[in-house]
């Protein structure tokens, strides 16, 4: 899928068809045709009595399968299949590291907004360091509040653009799945930074429905999908009774009328969040914050969000001038891409990634901390990885000794068939190195709290990267000027809304 469509195969002649099909077929040379060996025991496809008799046969007459099920039947699978010696192999030690440390470890609690915790993870990365503070925070909730309130009128506009489809078009069905889910991207997060900037965590603190999302979600999605509905039927009654031959001036004030109506519905919208969520600074109005550094020194600051994020976001690298790297086997390397219709700012930049090969990711990695900026990356954390030793190993669990399986998907197939996607983002913050400079490991900050991991703190294997890791954000002055000459020749290829590698961190 791209900007412009693919060209078919040309196949010039029957001859040519025959010897592709004979080409095809002798990779299976080995394979018998024989009466004997050949057939399925079902001819119709069902399962057959004689089939389960035969394969608990086999299974109970082998040690290994006898053991496994003494062991898993009443026990948790991965607990039970933990591998020391991963466990002792995957250490907190690292040659490579930031020069600093921030805390407190966070934690975004029974929320989808990792994406939000990574990105301020980063950008108070520089404020800690600015002001000599210790213990420090930038509010979570405040974008969260600001990202809740975009992406229903996002959505909203969506349900306006698209009124003509069919209710039930694959289009209108995902936008209704998930309107306004937790979730977002690098480029969501900088649009939210450069329209409504960010205030200290203690000026807009955590509320319960910001640690725990899904009654509010649940609450402002019913009221969404209504939302949408009503526009769908004012588009369709008012393109009934225009009768105007200028087309262009009548879908304009039929778009001008929806928009009237759509901002009568974000006013309820806005009140929604403020009840659940409290009422946020506003981002051109000023705030005074108190505080006091590292050796104990009283500080102010007053300024608006805008001013604040300005004032202390880092000059050398900003984040608003960072850009994704993505690892998408099943496309070419060196390409552009986008995801249709992705985004929470109506109007705001587009997610854009820009893809290579692994390899580059990491080379990104090891520049960045080198010089000394903490790395934004989204993987999909659930796979083979352990939240409470803080451990993502390919080699952490005995799956394939246990169950006599082999595992054998490639990343590209794991996306192809939905086994994987981007489902977390964190943040790197160090490197493991061998002699000859190639990563061996890497320490990530998490924002599942000091109780998960080594203090908050997690451990990945260059394997597991290769097979897991899907996007690391790189600024534009430390990227590879290969992959700023992908960036900036824009028109990408674009990905469908519901691509794996649409998903939302």
């Amino acid at each position: 899928m791209g900007s412009s469509q693919s060209k078919p195969v040309e196949v010039k002649n029957i001859d040519e068809k025959r010897d592709a099909i004979i080409q095809h077929l002798d990779q299976f040379q080995d394979l018998s045709l024989d009466e004997n060996s050949g057939n399925p025991v079902s001819s119709d496809g069902s399962l057959t009595y004689n089939q389960l008799k035969t394969w608990e046969s086999d299974a109970s007459k082998d040690p290994k399968t006898a053991l496994s099920r003494t062991v898993l039947d009443h026990t948790d699978i991965p607990t039970a299949l933990i591998s020391r010696s991963a466990k002792v192999a995957d250490s907190q030690v690292f040659n490579l590291s930031l020069p600093y440390q921030t805390s407190p470890i966070t934690n975004q609690r029974s929320s989808g907004r990792c994406w939000l915790f990574a990105s301020t993870n980063v950008i108070r990365y520089d404020i800690s360091q600015k002001l000599n503070l210790g213990e420090f925070q930038l509010s979570q909730s405040y974008l969260f509040f600001y990202d809740k309130l975009e992406k229903s009128n996002h959505y909203l506009e969506l349900s306006i653009k698209h009124a003509d489809l069919d209710i039930d078009n694959r289009l209108v069905n995902h936008f209704n799945s998930d309107p306004i889910g937790d979730g977002g991207q690098l480029d969501m997060a900088n649009n939210l930074l450069e329209r409504y900037g960010v205030v200290p965590q203690s000026l807009y603190p955590e509320s319960y429905s910001s640690e725990a999302t899904s009654r509010l979600n649940k609450i402002l999605t019913l009221k969404l999908r209504e939302y949408a509905i009503s526009l769908r039927s004012l588009v369709s009654s008012l393109r009934n009774a225009v009768s105007s031959t200028d087309e262009a001036s009548a879908e304009s004030a039929i778009l001008v009328a929806a928009r009237k109506k759509k901002e009568d519905f974000m006013v309820e919208v806005y009140r929604i969040l403020t009840i659940t969520l409290g009422a946020p600074p506003k981002p051109d109005e000023s705030f005074t914050w108190e505080y006091y550094d590292a050796a104990g020194k009283f500080h102010t600051y007053t300024g608006t969000p805008v001013e604040f994020y300005k004032a202390y976001k880092n000059k050398q690298y900003p984040l608003t001038d960072s850009f994704s790297l993505v690892n998408d086997p099943r496309n070419s390397y060196g390409t552009l891409w986008t995801v249709s219709e992705l985004g929470n700012v109506w109007g705001g930049r587009p997610v854009q990634y820009v893809n290579t090969e692994s390899q580059k990711l990491k080379e990104a990695v090891i520049t960045s901390i080198k010089a000394g900026h903490p790395v934004f990356f989204g993987c999909d954390v659930g796979q083979f990885s352990h939240s409470r030793f803080g451990i993502m190993d390919t080699s952490l669990y005995e799956y394939e000794n246990a169950f006599g399986v082999h595992f054998g998907l490639t990343k590209a197939q794991r996306l192809q068939t939905g086994e994987s996607a981007m489902t977390h983002a964190m943040v790197f913050t160090a490197v493991h190195l061998d002699a000859e400079g190639k990563p061996l490991r890497y320490k990530v900050e998490n924002s599942w709290g000091p109780g998960a991991g080594e203090k908050g703190y997690f451990v990945m294997t260059d394997k597991w990267f290769d097979e897991f890791v899907y996007q690391v954000v790189i600024p534009r002055k430390l990227a590879a000027p290969e992959h700023i000459k992908v960036l900036d020749g824009g028109n990408p290829h674009v990905y469908a809304p519901w691509d794996p590698m649409g998903t939302l961190a």
